[in-house]
């Protein structure tokens, strides 16, 4: 396993990309999860409820292309952290915002999360 992804500097982040991530129902939820979880890292595996393993690749990937995650091998596991601080500067108040609209469009099975975060021991 390849112990560097790229991902695309900070004044590489495009809002087309960002938005266009950000459109994807799943990739919205991974997002608001982030945020609500103190933006600790998190493994991919947290997000199973979301979707296939295959699947949740796939919109990792495009998040972390898009600018929006860092994703940072670890061992077997690959962990998620927002890329808030570049966001922020490159679009004021954009990660905010969404996450605040994600909160009206929550997942079912939301107040799992934090007790999925907690079992896990992953940070």
């Amino acid at each position: 396993m390849t112990n560097y992804l790229p991902h695309p500097a900070t004044e590489d982040i495009e809002l087309p990309a960002v938005l266009t991530a950000l459109g994807d129902e799943t990739r919205l939820a991974m997002i608001a999860i982030l945020a609500r979880n103190s933006e600790k890292a998190m493994a991919c595996g947290q997000f199973l409820q979301l979707g296939s393993k295959t699947a949740l690749s796939y919109h990792v990937a495009k998040l972390r292309e898009a600018g929006i995650v860092h994703v940072r091998p670890d061992g077997t596991k690959r962990l998620l952290t927002l890329r808030r601080d570049d966001l922020e500067k490159r679009f004021p108040g954009i990660l905010d915002s969404v996450v605040a609209s994600a909160a009206v469009v929550s997942h079912p099975d939301d107040q799992d999360w934090a007790a999925t975060t907690e079992s896990t021991g992953d940070e």
